[in-house]
């Protein structure tokens, strides 16, 4: 009985010991497990997500270095100032993303070629294969052209339609007596929920004012960045409001009004558009299905009619 008394105080002694031991030794490691389980970028997130996360980002790094290394080869320097405001209007603003577009054409238009070799040992002529081969090489060479243009369009889109409530909450901030830096920022806070490029560029227009770029240039530079006409003329405006000392808020509000009639006459544009747009599908699809419900059966009837009188 002894015995086992004493084992049961050793083992609680040596589980005591151990938990104090995790306690002082340790505290580091539980610090930094925390922080990670509470900190403000990483919230909800567990440690195998992070690490998860971290490995995407290297394996994606690699990736835009191998495609740079082949984009530094490829194309002039006049190619490159072509492509840099094409992608700076589709929201690639880094210095390598031309070299990283440059090595994607490159490398999709060898695969598509090397597939288009591979296909081309079936029974098919000498010409027959050059061509194939050449025209799969053209389109891996055009398709990230095609994918960037199609991004400008998009985002230049969402920008046009999101920047009317954008103005309308300036208004409100400089009527209520905040200046146009701390309007700018304000707004980009605000339509971080509704327009996630367009908050981007006040954003960056309020940092570049910040770092010491003059307010005039950075505006200029917010509408070369987007490439939006609406957004040229209302960095225009707010130049030109500020170099002659008008009223900010009264520019902004029929600017505003201005924009707001603009979006809606594109609504209405859009909407008498849309009949002529949908009288080749009805003419392809629904015409000759509507035909052959209606005169079907007559053709029927009237071929069984003239089955009966031929046999008399």
């Amino acid at each position: 009985m002894i015995w086992v008394v004493v084992l049961l105080i050793a083992f609680s002694a040596s589980l005591f010991v151990m938990g104090v031991a995790g306690v002082v030794t340790d505290p580091e490691t539980r610090l930094v497990r925390r922080r990670l389980q509470a900190g403000p970028n990483t919230a909800g997130l567990r440690v195998d997500e992070l690490r998860e996360r971290r490995r995407r980002r290297r394996s994606r790094e690699s990736l835009e270095a191998f495609l740079e290394a082949f984009g530094a080869k490829v194309g002039g320097e006049k190619s490159r100032v072509y492509l840099n405001d094409m992608l700076v209007h589709a929201g690639y603003r880094r210095p390598s993303a031309k070299l990283v577009f440059m090595g994607s054409r490159v490398v999709i238009a060898a695969l598509f070629g090397f597939s288009a070799v591979l296909l081309s040992f079936a029974d098919i002529t000498g010409v027959q294969r050059l061509l194939l081969v050449s025209g799969m090489a053209l389109l891996g060479w055009m398709l990230p052209f095609m994918y960037v243009r199609r991004r400008v369009r998009r985002r230049q889109d969402e920008l046009e339609r999101s920047l009317p409530d954008a103005l309308d909450l300036m208004v409100v901030c400089v009527e209520a007596g905040l200046g146009l830096n701390q309007a700018l920022v304000r707004v980009g806070e605000e339509m971080d929920r509704v327009s996630r490029d367009l908050a981007d560029e006040l954003t960056l227009v309020s940092l570049e004012i910040r770092a010491g770029t003059p307010r005039e240039e950075a505006l200029r530079n917010l509408g070369h960045r987007t490439g939006v006409p609406d957004i040229r003329a209302f960095t225009s405006m707010l130049i030109q409001t500020d170099r002659f000392g008008t009223s900010i808020a009264h520019a902004l509000r029929i600017h505003a009004d201005e924009l707001r009639t603009k979006r809606r006459q594109r609504a209405e544009e859009a909407a008498a558009k849309l009949t002529v747009k949908m009288l080749i599908p009805i003419i392809i699809f629904i015409f000759p299905s509507i035909f052959l419900v209606i005169i079907g059966p007559a053709v029927f009837h009237v071929g069984e009619m003239f089955n009966v009188f031929g046999a008399r």
